[in-house]
């Protein structure tokens, strides 16, 4: 028995994933549902969970996008300026995330999470146009990482609910999305402020995930 069978074994045994979760810089937003191809992950400012990860760039909305989803109160977030892990329980799965800053002067750290994750959220603040192209270089930057490696990749368009917010396709266009070949992916506009589209976005993140890692019983 190879080590990856082991490893897969264990996995399903536990039904335990790590993701992490990126943000680029912005507020709150919406997501909407896009295609599921093979796409890169954008680096910025992340959550990382034991089933998937979040990351993006700073100010996307990741933290927002985490309490939501755990039921937590928004009315009061503050930067995210180093790292904050947290287990979740969904669908029986163990979902170890850790939220990792993504200011300019975190993302040298992004590495030391990258380990044995088997997703990848990266959260893009739809109104903030003027970082798209930074966006689109960060997350061809973390597609070509070693460890991250056949990562499921999720990404959430936050901030759906903003005058002027760009549009799913507007994103996928701009982040260069469907030249991607080397992760699953799928884009998901959202709004980590009324929690529309979370559920959707995370649930076809552990489909994927569970499709090619947990083993039939």
């Amino acid at each position: 028995m190879g080590l990856l069978t082991i490893l897969k074994k264990m996995k399903q045994k536990e039904r335990e994933l790590r993701l992490l979760m990126l943000y680029p810089p912005g507020g709150r937003s919406r997501e909407e549902r896009g295609t599921v191809m093979m796409s890169p992950p954008c680096r910025a400012w992340g959550l990382l969970l034991s089933l998937a990860c979040p990351s993006g760039l700073d100010n996307a909305g990741k933290t927002t996008i985490l309490k939501k989803f755990n039921g937590e109160d928004i009315d009061t977030i503050s930067p995210t300026l180093g790292f904050n892990i947290k287990t979740l329980e969904h669908r029986g799965f163990k979902l170890n995330i850790w939220d990792v800053g993504g200011q300019k002067s975190l993302r040298s750290y992004w590495r030391n999470y990258f380990e044995s994750t088997d997703g990848l959220i990266w959260v893009v603040d739809s109104a903030d146009r003027q970082r798209m192209q930074d966006c689109q270089r960060e997350l061809q930057s973390l597609l070509v990482e070693e460890r991250l490696a056949g990562a499921t990749l999720l990404i959430f368009a936050n901030k759906q609910d903003l005058p002027g917010a760009l549009s799913s396709n507007a994103i996928r266009e701009a982040l260069e999305l469907d030249s991607i070949r080397s992760h699953h992916w799928c884009i998901q506009g959202c709004s980590a402020v009324t929690g529309e589209n979370l559920l959707p976005g995370i649930d076809w993140l552990l489909d994927d995930i569970s499709s090619r890692i947990f083993m039939a019983d």
